[in-house]
């Protein structure tokens, strides 16, 4: 009977240990996702960018004579619309909204979007090393399969039926590959963080 209680008080304090692991790999985790994204970003506009100098030349002439006719309709035409707020900025503002009945300032908007994301990143992260040491085999193929876990029920399934964005056919394939691509990071990493952790506690 006393060995029993000692099993069950060692399970829990791993549990314990793997969540405070987890957590400290979900954030690090999101952190580079967000890196990566970053890359992923500069790399399309580049890719974008030499595309449009290939014709930069052909159309110059065209271009300048297009300028011209259209400078008089520009003072026309009303501001530019805003761009449109990510999941995690209305995440936030549906927070603030439903809770505090507040709508959010732009600049609150630039600290609540990445408040979500950090929040979320962390709190799966440590859900995800808590389970770990109950059934490791959620650790298989070093947390690329969790990445993708997350992104299925997250971005694909959750996100569109809170409303947050539209639904995953109303966008290309290139924008899921993205998406897929920046989890598949955060389940590598949060899993190398929670292996280097548990081996040092």
């Amino acid at each position: 009977m006393e060995d029993i209680r000692r099993v069950k008080g060692c399970d829990a304090s791993n549990v314990w240990k793997g969540l405070a692991a987890g957590l400290v790999g979900g954030l690090v985790a999101s952190w580079t996702m967000n890196r990566f994204q970053d890359v992923w970003t500069k790399l399309a506009k580049g890719m974008e960018s030499r595309q449009d100098n290939q014709f930069q030349d052909v159309w110059c002439e065209f271009a300048e004579g297009l300028e011209k006719s259209r400078g008089s309709q520009v003072s026309q035409q009303g501001p530019k619309p805003d761009v449109q707020d990510d999941t995690t900025v209305r995440a936030a503002s549906a927070v603030a909204q439903s809770l505090f009945n507040h709508t959010l300032t732009q600049s609150e908007k630039k600290i609540a979007g990445p408040a979500v994301h950090y929040i979320l990143g962390t709190g799966v992260g440590g859900l995800y090393v808590a389970a770990a040491e109950i059934a490791p085999k959620v650790t298989a193929a070093s947390g690329l399969p969790f990445g993708a876990v997350f992104w299925l029920v997250v971005d694909e399934g959750a996100v569109p039926l809170l409303r947050l964005s539209e639904g995953p056919k109303a966008y290309p394939l290139s924008t899921h590959a993205y998406a897929l691509s920046s989890h598949f990071v955060y389940g590598l990493t949060a899993e190398v963080v929670r292996r280097a952790l548990r081996k040092a506690m």
